[in-house]
């Protein structure tokens, strides 16, 4: 082996070496950053919100007694009241302050055709008129389709996205310890701006996803379990999220 053959083998196994583990030392659990809540002096239970800095001792409650929903929302509401002050030019979408409780289990609503008027993607397509009321799905991605097609897309897309909805809104779904559900700081998910990531996160020391926040999330002010990324929780919340921010223009890296 040349000198040269030499030099380049070695490289490659020392980036290959850095680069295993700098994957490893990312994605490996005991490393996830976590937010350091300051201990209550009298054992009271102490929570923090998602920002790694903003916490508050809840009075007459001791760690490892859970909340009520009513009692989280007063301590949630004060935390996000004292995050507004420290913060006052930051970006807020203003939404009503109080979350609606969590949604019912319901079957999936119909869904409507969201097609524009006019000429479209189905126009023209050879023998259409005659399959539209046929009872099977008659179309394809990145061709003709039926209204029945646009009908069963738009039902299961409403499905996933009323899914999202509650298990955002819902505190057992999350795992949560203390009562506390995503809806409680993030009203009909408000300033969760996924239209800005990827961005560098400090609380992570990183470049993160919208559902790498997510997590931060669960596993800090929730005090539940991180979702893998292919768990249908984790999947249909992302989806919930991004529906709520339609029409807004793509702005990653913001903050």
């Amino acid at each position: 082996m040349t000198y040269r053959k030499k030099l380049l083998t070695g490289l490659c196994a020392l980036l290959s070496g850095v680069g295993g583990a700098a994957l490893a030392t990312d994605s490996a659990p005991g490393d996830r950053p976590r937010h350091e809540l300051p201990p209550s002096k009298d054992g009271n239970l102490v929570l923090g919100l998602c920002d790694g800095e903003t916490s508050l001792e809840v009075k007459g409650v001791k760690e490892g007694e859970p909340l009520s929903r009513a009692q989280a929302l007063e301590v949630t509401s004060k935390l996000m009241q004292e995050w507004r002050r420290k913060n006052p030019d930051a970006r807020w979408d203003v939404v009503a302050e109080a979350p609606t409780p969590p949604p019912s289990p319901r079957k999936p609503s119909a869904g409507k055709s969201n097609q524009a008027e006019g000429p479209t993607a189905s126009s023209g397509a050879a023998g259409m008129a005659e399959k539209k009321d046929a009872n099977v799905q008659t179309g394809h991605t990145y061709g003709a389709f039926s209204e029945r097609d646009e009908a069963l897309w738009a039902a299961s897309t409403q499905a996933f996205l009323e899914e999202g909805n509650r298990v955002f809104h819902d505190a057992d779904a999350l795992g949560s310890k203390v009562a506390v559900s995503c809806d409680m700081c993030h009203p009909d998910a408000a300033n969760t701006h996924p239209e800005t990531y990827p961005k560098y996160q400090v609380q992570f020391g990183r470049v993160a996803l919208l559902r790498d926040m997510i997590n931060w999330c669960i596993e800090n002010p929730v005090r539940g379990k991180p979702l893998a990324d292919d768990d249908p929780k984790m999947k249909a919340m992302e989806a919930y999220i991004y529906s709520k921010r339609k029409g807004v223009p793509l702005e990653f890296g913001k903050h």
